[in-house]
C-alpha cells in the first residue's frame, strides 16, 4: 500500500487497441485523489466506458498501468476489485430476485461476511428500504438504477464508478442521484462518473475530464476551467438600429444582432483588460447610442463543444 497522501487512483500511459486495430484509448494519464468527484465528458464512442472498464478489470489494457490505492489492477486484481464499485449503464439486474437478496448476494461475491445492518443502511440511503422485498422486475427504471448503485456499494468500496448514472431517468430522480453522490463523498468515497449531461458535471464534479477519440484532451478543476475557457459577451441594445459596424470599431470583436438593433461584444474573462471602457468611449464617438446593456457568460456546454471540435480538427 502507498501512503495516504498518494492518489487513490493512478493511470499511467494507458492504451487499448482491439484486434482489428481500433485504438479505443490512447496514452491516458490521470491521477485522482481520495474523496474527489470527477466527471468524464465525451461524445458517444469517445472511450469513456472503455476507460472505466479497463480500470475495473473488465477490459485488459494493451499498454500502460493502473493502480488503485497502491495496488496494480492486474497483479493485485483481488484487492483492486474489492476497493472498486461499478454502476454500469445497462439495467441488467436479477429480475426474479428481491432487492434485499440481490444486494446481499453482491456483497457475498466479494467475499464479505453477511451484514444485514449494512445492507439496510445502503438501501435506506437510496430510498429502497420499502422496496426491499419487491422483485426487481416490478421496479421502475429509476428504482432499478438505485438497485445497481446499492449492488455496487454492497461490498463497501472506497472508489465508485458511475457510468452514465442518470441516463434515461427524470429530472427529479437525477437530482436525487446528485444528492446520493454528495452523501457518498461525505463518507470519503471517491467517485468517477461519465455523463452526457453537462449540467450534471457542472453541478456535482470538482474536476472535469474531456475524452474524445480515445484521448483525455483535458482534465481541469471545474471552476478554473470555466474561468479560463469561458468567454463573456456584452449585449448592447441600441437606441437606433445600424446597418453595419462602423470602420472605427473594427478593432473590437463585434457582431450585429436583432436586425441591427443589438451589438454583441465578445471578450475573455482572463485578460487584464476587457476593453469595455474603450468600446463604450468609441461607441460614443461614433454616435452610436444604447439604452440597455447586459453580460452573458458561456456555459460549460459551450466550452465542451468547442474543446471536442478543436480536438477533432
Amino acid at each position: 500500500m502507498t501512503n495516504s497522501s498518494a492518489p487513490i487512483l493512478s493511470v499511467q500511459n494507458l492504451g487499448k487497441t482491439y484486434s482489428g486495430g481500433f485504438q479505443a484509448l490512447k496514452n491516458i494519464n490521470l491521477e485522482i485523489n481520495k474523496g474527489e468527484i470527477i466527471a468524464l465528458l465525451g461524445p458517444n464512442g469517445a472511450g469513456k466506458t472503455t476507460l472505466i472498464s479497463t480500470i475495473c478489470g473488465i477490459v485488459s489494457p494493451s499498454t500502460g498501468s493502473v493502480t488503485v490505492a497502491g495496488y496494480d489492477i492486474i497483479r493485485d486484481y483481488r484487492q483492486t476489485r474489492t476497493i472498486i464499485g461499478l454502476v454500469p449503464q445497462e439495467l441488467t439486474t436479477d429480475s426474479f430476485e428481491s432487492v434485499f437478496n440481490t444486494v446481499s448476494f453482491s456483497r457475498g461475491l466479494f467475499g464479505k461476511a453477511p451484514d444485514p445492518a449494512y445492507i439496510e443502511k445502503v438501501l435506506r440511503s437510496l430510498s429502497l428500504w420499502d422496496k426491499k422485498d419487491s422483485m426487481i422486475m416490478t421496479l421502475s427504471g429509476g428504482m432499478k438504477r438505485r438497485v445497481l448503485i446499492a449492488k455496487a456499494l454492497s461490498h463497501e468500496p472506497s472508489v465508485l464508478f458511475l457510468d452514465e448514472p442518470t441516463a434515461g431517468v427524470d429530472v427529479e430522480l437525477r437530482k436525487d442521484m446528485w444528492n446520493i453522490v454528495r452523501e457518498l463523498q461525505a463518507t470519503g468515497v471517491t467517485i468517477i462518473l461519465t455523463t452526457h449531461y453537462i449540467e450534471e458535471a457542472e453541478e456535482i464534479a470538482q474536476r472535469i475530464g474531456v475524452i474524445n477519440n480515445g484521448e483525455l484532451i483535458l482534465m481541469e478543476d471545474k471552476n478554473s476551467l470555466m474561468q479560463k475557457l469561458g468567454k463573456k459577451q456584452l449585449l448592447l441594445e441600441l437606441v437606433e438600429p445600424i446597418d453595419s459596424i462602423p470602420e472605427a470599431l473594427a478593432e473590437f470583436d463585434l457582431e450585429l444582432g436583432k436586425d441591427g438593433a443589438q451589438l454583441i461584444y465578445t471578450f475573455t474573462t482572463t485578460g487584464e483588460r476587457t476593453g469595455i471602457t474603450t468600446l463604450l468611449d468609441d461607441l460614443k464617438s461614433a454616435g452610436i447610442r444604447f439604452h440597455d446593456l447586459n453580460t452573458t457568460q458561456s456555459s460549460l456546454e459551450d466550452i465542451f463543444v468547442n474543446l471536442v471540435h478543436e480536438s477533432a480538427a
